[in-house]
């Protein structure tokens, strides 16, 4: 259930509008249903994601750097989350998980395509950086869930994704607690 709706996510991720960059002069294209453009250089357009990464394929767009996923604001995301408190969650972008994804399979695919091993490393650090900030925010998610009635103040941090596995795990911890606590066929002198 869990992967099915991170897949529900991750589409709706693809079909979210994202701001592009013209490289050069380009006329209306129509396709099924849909019509990209006209596009002139230098000029900031709103489209598709999935129609973004094919122009951007052809070199006809780029996207802006503001909104790509690199390195430094995956440091600085890991660096923010540690100073933290256990029982606060850092506020970071609602499509991190989505972009964080696509950057990782980017640079893998960077390293095995030119066999340099500081792509490798490159890659190797920033998997280690991601698993440091999911697994950070893990704990914080498990801590958040187990403490009874959190207000939407706590939790509006989380994003898509870790609202499932909050969700999820509050559901679990309140049966838990429901069955351990139950008293039908306990000895009655307890109650």
């Amino acid at each position: 259930m869990t992967a099915k709706k991170i897949c529900t996510l991750d589409f709706c991720y693809e079909n979210s509008m994202v701001k592009i960059v013209a490289n050069r002069n380009c006329p209306e294209i129509k396709l099924a249903g849909l019509t990209v453009g006209p596009f002139d250089e230098g000029n900031e357009y709103e489209v598709y994601l999935w129609v973004a990464k094919e122009l951007a394929a052809t070199a006809m767009v780029h996207f802006r750097e503001d909104d790509l996923l690199d390195n430094t604001k995956i440091y600085r995301i890991n660096f923010k989350e540690g100073k933290k408190a256990p029982d606060q969650i850092t506020d970071i972008p609602s499509d991190f998980y989505p972009k964080l994804r696509r950057y990782l399979v980017e640079l893998k695919d960077q390293a095995t395509q030119t066999q340099q091993s500081e792509k490798f490393q490159e890659y190797d650090r920033t998997k280690q950086l991601s698993r440091d900030i999911v697994n950070s925010r893990l704990r914080k998610i498990v801590s958040l869930a187990a403490t009874p009635a959190l207000s939407d103040q706590v939790t509006k941090n989380l994003t898509a994704e870790e609202r499932i596995v909050y969700d999820q795990i509050c559901r679990i911890i309140t049966e838990w607690k429901a069955k351990i606590l139950e008293q039908n066929g306990a000895d009655k002198r307890d109650s």
